[in-house]
């Protein structure tokens, strides 16, 4: 998820800058975003050690301490590794086609309709195939 850049051109002060990408996914309304940050380490006048986060050149929050969904600026987000959305949108999108040959499938026939005539035609239900796995009464 990050990658430490050996840039040159560094925000005053900055000491290092790790670049990290997250993929968001809004649990109130179902929106996926993804966005990658440049995360620049810094040390104060005191020497405490801090970073700020950078998206598309502007200091944001960490997107670790309180998402906000882009949609619906509901904050029940979950943050996933880095290409979960284009993966996710990639296969809604894409051709899922069943192939010629994959034609329906005929239910075996239990021996017990197997002795009726071939004219009678059994509709199969659920508690047909559940039949075996019933316990029987002691």
């Amino acid at each position: 998820m990050s990658e430490i850049a050996g840039r040159t051109g560094l925000r005053a002060g900055a000491s290092a800058v790790v670049d990290e990408s997250y993929s968001f996914a809004c649990m109130r309304c179902g929106h996926g975003w993804e966005q990658s940050y440049e995360i620049e380490h810094h040390t104060d006048a005191t020497g405490h050690e801090f970073v700020l986060y950078v998206a598309d050149g502007r200091v944001v929050p960490s997107p670790l301490s309180r998402p906000a969904c882009h949609n619906c600026d509901g904050h029940l987000v979950r943050i996933m590794r880095p290409g979960r959305v284009a993966s996710a949108r990639a296969a809604a999108h894409g051709s899922h086609r069943v192939p010629p040959s994959a034609g329906p499938v005929e239910a075996p026939v239990p021996e017990a309709a197997a002795t009726r005539t071939s004219r009678v035609q059994h509709h199969w239900h659920l508690s047909d195939l559940l039949h075996p796995f019933q316990r029987k009464a002691s």
